[in-house]
């Protein structure tokens, strides 16, 4: 019996290229994200995006590849992993940390165009072949002859890849291309830029583009690398500026982790970068293409890995399209440790405990604290409008109550001296006639009263505080059914646009000057929030002293077991809400 060792061989069907080209990324940005990345790698120090009618020409100044020593048969090892140990993990200049990692990257060019021009040049040798969906003879790439391996910007070494007749395009908008590019590939300075080419256009990405941070009310950054993008964001309320805008140090937790050989060992999670929150949403997502331009994004080695969490760690609140922000995790790309990231670099294994860890802190920590900080700077934007709004009103009282004086003074001048002239025998419709033409001469003056009457509220909430839950209830029924925020007067609102002007003096100042001295004879509507606390409330008590005198039309919420009394409406039907205090601790 012969005894012989059998060898195995894993062949990999080159029609794989087919299957995976069209499907590996869905956007144009992700493919430009990779190659960008492959130059990073490569020691680049420039980058050319060229934009032309019939191809997308990628180019960049790094090493490039020789055939002689092996580096282009590396290249073409599809998904050869280029880093397993912490040695492995810096680029040739030893300056930079590789991005790439699965070797799936420079398949990315195959999702735009079924056949690719790769052409390279290190110390003056060049070598060039078609990266095609359909290779021939099996697994056989068309070589390019050294003649036809021409480049736009580089010469003694470089890369250079061609997409041809591209099955995606980009933006219209060198803006939009500029913008989208940086969402995902924020990683520019002196040392690295990315140039964007098109006809006779061209912008050069040298920097994070600090355009986004002009953007933003709110801010927090965590570590000192981008606590300098706040002197970017608009000084609007100062007295509020260190609560808006708020410094960190990274956020830190132990986690345990086993490494590409099995073994346990304790690890640093760290997590970097910045969250904020735009002034205004007006005028964004111009494009189909275009990324939103709210999300939370992750980066590792400062390649994106996933574009955004937002979905994942928000709960779907109106007020999260707001937010925007970049987050920095370099232990997701850890080489010892197994990796975690998706083919397509578009995610990353959501059960991985440095990813649960990642998305249970953004959660509950970070994402809260930003939309709070965005609750304050709405807060001061109502206030600010409401007051203005404030004094506006005042003014047209004013205004109203001149022209009301004006029109009696002039009225029964004009008509004492009509009269006057009459001889005593003039009938009584003579003198009714001479004050009805007095009064039509001068009734324009009268038209401000409209505009004293839309400015006023409508709706009161009065209550006790402790009562709030439940006026808290009514007031949102209200504003559910349509009646503006600015219509309801409710002291204890979370809305800064339903409370007191700040500057009033109270509540009392500011029913006495628009609707008891008022000259407008509009009145108020008040609900009455009722219960055990009303008696010892001073506020609800006078309020009601005070509905009761102006005799306002009102309906009374009542918690059981106080009864409504006089002056209150005694005698007429009443809502009866019962007072469970579990369930009202709990809505409170």
């Amino acid at each position: 019996m012969n005894i012989y060792m059998k060898e195995y061989q894993l062949n990999v069907d080159p029609r794989i290229l087919e299957l995976l080209g069209p499907n590996l990324y869905t956007n144009i940005y992700y493919v430009l994200a990779e190659l960008v990345a492959n130059a990073y790698d490569a020691d680049a120090h420039n980058v050319y995006i060229i934009s032309n009618k019939d191809d997308i020409r990628i180019e960049d100044d790094g090493h490039g590849m020789s055939y002689q020593n092996g580096e282009v048969k590396k290249f073409l090892n599809v998904a050869g992993v280029s880093r397993v140990k912490e040695e492995e993990s810096m680029t040739r200049s030893g300056e930079r940390r590789k991005m790439g990692r699965k070797g799936v990257g420079k398949l990315a060019a195959l999702s735009v165009s079924e056949s690719v021009d790769v052409m390279t040049i290190s110390d003056n040798e060049k070598s060039g072949f078609v990266l095609s969906r359909r290779p021939i003879d099996g697994n056989k790439l068309r070589p390019i002859a050294d003649d036809d391996i021409k480049f736009v910007y580089i010469q003694e070494h470089g890369t250079a890849i061609v997409m041809r007749n591209p099955q995606y395009r980009l933006n219209k908008s060198m803006d939009s291309v500029k913008r989208n590019l940086l969402k995902i590939f924020p990683l520019v300075n002196d040392n690295f830029k990315i140039h964007i080419i098109r006809g006779n256009e061209t912008v050069t990405i040298d920097t994070f583009d600090e355009n986004i941070a002009k953007e933003l009310c709110a801010f927090i950054s965590l570590g000192d690398d981008f606590s300098d993008l706040a002197k970017n964001i608009p000084n609007q309320y100062p007295a509020k500026r260190t609560e808006l805008v708020e410094h960190r140090e990274p956020y830190t937790e132990p986690i345990n982790l086993k490494d590409n050989a099995g073994n346990d060992h304790e690890y640093t999670l760290k997590i970097m970068g910045w969250i904020g929150a735009y002034a205004s949403t007006r005028g964004r997502k111009a494009a189909l293409t275009d990324f939103p331009d709210n999300f939370i994004s992750l980066y590792a080695n400062k390649k994106m890995g996933e574009f955004n969490i937002l979905p994942i760690v928000g709960q779907n609140k109106l007020n999260e399209v707001y937010v925007v922000g970049q987050l920095y995790i370099d232990l997701f790309e850890l080489s010892e440790l197994p990796d975690m990231a998706l083919s397509n670099r578009q995610g990353y294994k959501s059960d991985d405990p440095r990813y649960e860890a990642v998305i249970k802190y953004v959660r509950t920590i970070l994402l809260p604290d930003i939309l709070r900080k965005r609750g304050l700077f709405s807060n001061e934007q109502n206030r600010e409008k409401k007051q203005r709004k404030l004094n506006e009103q005042k003014n047209t009282e004013a205004k109203f109550r001149e022209a009301v004086d004006t029109f009696r003074n002039i009225v029964s001048e004009n008509a004492a001296e009509s009269i006057g002239r009459l001889a005593p025998d003039s009938s009584r419709e003579t003198i009714e006639q001479i004050i009805s033409d007095a009064i039509n001469n001068n009734a324009n003056a009268l038209g401000l009263k409209t505009v004293v009457d839309s400015q006023k509220k409508k709706i009161l909430i009065s209550h006790a505080s402790k009562d709030k839950a439940l006026a808290d209830l009514i007031y949102s029924f209200l504003v559910f059914n349509n009646i503006p925020p600015e219509d309801i007067l409710y002291t204890s609102c979370d809305d800064e646009i339903s409370r007191i002007p700040e500057g009033t003096a109270s509540i009392y100042n500011y029913l006495r000057d628009f609707f008891v001295e008022s000259y407008s004879n509009q009145k108020i509507f008040v609900i009455f929030v009722t219960s055990d606390n009303t008696p010892s409330a001073w506020g609800a008590m006078t309020e009601i002293g005070a509905s009761w005198i102006t005799q306002v039309d009102n309906r009374i919420f009542n918690i059981p077991p106080f009864r409504p009394q006089h002056p209150l409406n005694d005698e007429a039907l009443w809502h009866s809400t019962e007072r469970n205090e579990t369930r009202m601790m709990n809505y409170v």
